[in-house]
């Protein structure tokens, strides 16, 4: 992924969640099925980014990823939140009803 083109997606309109995972990392694997039913439920209200720490290492060392995985949301190209660790489709859709 080029810096700039993560750049545009990120300060687009409306709200975008980037996943900083890694393939080898357990909560990362156990994230992966909860990001796809939240796209489900809320559908063009969000977008979901993948970044592959260990693909993008330049990326991932700019936001200063330290565990993985780390989710960021921005809302309208402004960060609103950001956690590091795994959590349940509830607990990711309450923190991210709160942002918009």
């Amino acid at each position: 992924m080029e810096k700039e083109t993560f750049n545009q997606l990120i300060s687009g309109q409306g709200l975008v969640l980037v996943d900083f995972y890694a393939t080898w990392c357990g909560p990362c694997q156990r994230m992966h099925p909860i990001l796809d039913q939240l796209k489900q439920q809320m559908g063009d209200r969000i977008r979901i980014i993948k970044v592959d720490v260990d693909e993008q290492e330049a990326l991932a060392g700019k936001y200063r990823i330290q565990s993985v995985p780390t989710l960021i949301l921005y809302k309208d190209g402004v960060q609103k939140w950001r956690s590091s660790g795994g959590m349940t489709l509830t607990q990711l859709k309450e923190r991210i009803e709160t942002e918009i």
